[in-house]
């Protein structure tokens, strides 16, 4: 590690400084008392400084980081002390029983308070770690868990705890303090506990509300690990029993992880039945009164040749997560009620940055199905999905859910028909699998999406099946000219339209960046919809949401459409893998809603006007 940098506060802003000899060898002369030498997990999928040689947890801060993070963790058993001293001086009683114990008094307060200080601890430590990076745009040092991994990361920011600035020891202290002012806990009272799920005694009637494992995705307790060591190094004391254990207990944890289980075989196994019995442990504690209700939000597909099921090959893609996770539902006799997307992750979080990351849970809301529930046929399962389930995407296509989101959102109404039958029987007899379900909910999806297409013009369907085969890469003209004959209409008047080049024997559809500059769409007499959308999406990436409003209100109602393709074109580019470029119509359909307010709000000339009467 070699200190690069030092920045400091100048007039006006931020100053960057080389360092001197002498702060470089302050940095390294640091050397703590104490540092966490418990073990990291050798898990290189979620925890990945493994691999090059950091295998313990205090390898993950430089030395300067362990001396003031040992130094306040040290500290806050003397601010207990001076704590309690103060609230007995206030008149409040003490009857020396610790919190733990269900003290009340002054020593029960001075561990609460104990316990929020910790927390500050670690709240330090997140932004103290060798993992927490340097944020160029805002000038600030990140955090260490800016995704649900410990990355290795090749240079990073050491914070300051003693600043004004990210990272400082009281920037997290008053963290706390709104989140329990926010929450108006600071004048009431509750009780938590800790308690398995499957492990629930059927003799009350519970209200049930649960956003369960992600199947393989999170390996919490692994990660948890990093601030547990800070957290029992400063409350130890305080809750021998709790945090008696060196390390976050794993061996119950519902985490399907091969690393864990012996293979993937394994994991599955102990998923599986883990929440088969969560949920039945649900079903028998849960007022009938009230509706269970489940937040989920997991994108994990398999490919097609992942199974040796023929059937389960042509059907698609299935997902293992949801697949498991809906499997222990049904299992245990619940059937889906309703289903709602409920936007739940911050745009700004480095998960969603630049990727086709989830924005949204979808929640189940389930209640008992009825004992006398019937059976049905997969053609009566089949005719129904093709009867319901397009009003609900379109629903929700309407309501401008994001595009990432769409698949996984279809998975609740169509579930809603499969679970409330006891059984849907297959040709041969056999009850229907939750994964031939899920499987058939997405070629239903897929259909609706492709019909969509009858609604565009002949230049987009012609451009969306060249897209498909040759994204904006070349092609040759012969195929070209038979493909435009098929969709009625013509190279040249695509290349006129301006969504095509043509020369030397080949065609390519033209990228955003070689889109005219100088478009006027209100004297474009052929403006196909795949132009405006490309157009938009080039647009609001460069003049951001105010200029794509502007161009919005020159189109007027021919844009109606570009959102409805923004969708189509997210589907095939994320079943093609296409990342980047699936970004950008996902992109494009989330800031539809502000684009739309401030086209509204547009004044156009009196020539635009005209044009979009």
């Amino acid at each position: 590690a070699q200190l690069m940098a030092i920045v400091a506060e100048g007039q006006g802003g931020r100053v960057y400084l080389s360092p001197d000899e002498e702060q470089e060898y302050i940095a390294k002369k640091a050397q703590p008392e104490w540092k966490p030498e418990s073990e990291l997990v050798f898990n290189s999928r979620h925890v990945t400084p493994v691999i090059y040689g950091m295998t313990k947890h205090a390898d993950l801060f430089t030395p300067r980081q362990l001396v003031a993070l040992t130094t306040f963790s040290d500290l806050v058993s003397e601010a207990r002390e001076k704590i309690k001293a103060d609230a007995v001086a206030a008149g409040i009683p003490d009857d020396d029983l610790p919190l733990n114990d269900g003290g009340i008094g002054a020593t029960a307060y001075a561990d609460a308070v104990a316990t929020y200080l910790a927390f500050g601890v670690d709240k330090l430590a997140d932004r103290n770690s060798t993992i927490a990076t340097w944020a160029n745009n805002r000038e600030h040092a990140r955090n260490t868990f800016t995704r649900q991994a410990i990355s290795m990361t090749w240079d990073f920011a050491e914070s300051n705890p003693f600043s004004e600035s990210s990272g400082n020891f009281f920037g997290g202290i008053e963290t706390i303090y709104h989140i329990l002012d926010s929450n108006n806990c600071l004048n009431a009272s509750g009780e938590v506990l800790q308690i398995d799920a499957a492990q629930l005694e059927p003799d009350a009637s519970f209200l049930f509300s649960t956003d369960p494992p992600y199947y393989d995705a999170v390996p919490y307790s692994d990660l948890s690990d990093f601030l547990y060591v800070w957290l029992r190094s400063t409350l130890v004391y305080l809750y021998p029993k709790l945090l008696s254990t060196v390390l976050v207990p794993k061996k119950s944890e519902l985490v399907a992880d091969p690393y864990r289980h012996g293979g993937k075989e394994r994991a599955k196994l102990f998923f599986e039945q883990g929440l088969g019995a969560t949920f039945n442990k649900l079903y028998r504690s849960s007022d009938p009164a009230y509706p269970l209700t489940v937040y989920y939000a997991f994108k994990q597909a398999e490919s097609k040749e992942d199974s040796d099921d023929q059937e389960e090959q042509q059907l698609g893609l299935a997902s293992t997560g949801w697949e498991t996770m809906l499997e222990g539902l049904m299992q245990s006799n619940f059937m889906i009620d309703g289903t709602w997307p409920i936007r739940t992750e911050l745009a700004r979080r480095m998960r969603g940055q630049n990727s086709n990351a989830l924005a949204s849970s979808i929640v189940l809301v389930c209640r008992p199905r009825p004992a006398d529930a019937p059976k049905a046929s997969r053609r009566q399962f089949l005719n129904e999905l093709k009867r319901d389930l397009p009003q609900a995407l379109k629903l929700l296509q309407q309501g401008n859910i994001a595009p990432v989101d769409l698949a996984q959102a279809s998975i609740g109404p169509g579930m809603a028909i499969y679970s409330k039958y006891a059984a849907i029987l297959e040709s041969n007899g056999t009850s229907m699998g939750v994964r031939t379900a899920l499987q058939l909910i997405n070629q239903i999806l897929d259909e609706f999406l492709t019909e969509q297409e009858g609604e565009f013009d002949s230049d987009t369907r012609w451009a969306l099946t060249w897209f498909e085969q040759y994204q904006f890469n070349e092609g040759l003209y012969g195929n070209a000219e038979t493909l435009s004959k098929a969709k009625n209409t013509s190279i040249q008047g695509m290349v006129e339209a301006g969504i095509l080049e043509a020369k030397a024997g080949k065609v390519r559809l033209l990228k955003r960046e070689d889109l005219k500059t100088d478009w006027k769409p209100e004297k474009d007499e052929r403006t196909p919809v795949w132009e405006i959308t490309q157009h938009l999406i080039h647009t609001l990436d460069k003049n951001g949401e105010t200029g794509a409003a502007e161009l919005l209100a020159k189109l007027g109602n021919k844009a109606d459409l570009a959102k409805e393709l923004a969708y189509r074109l997210y589907s095939l580019c994320d079943r093609k893998g296409w990342t980047q470029e699936a970004i950008a119509y996902n992109s494009l359909v989330t800031s539809w809603p502000e684009i739309t307010r401030l086209a509204n709000e547009y004044k156009p000339s009196p020539e635009q006007l005209s044009f979009s009467l």
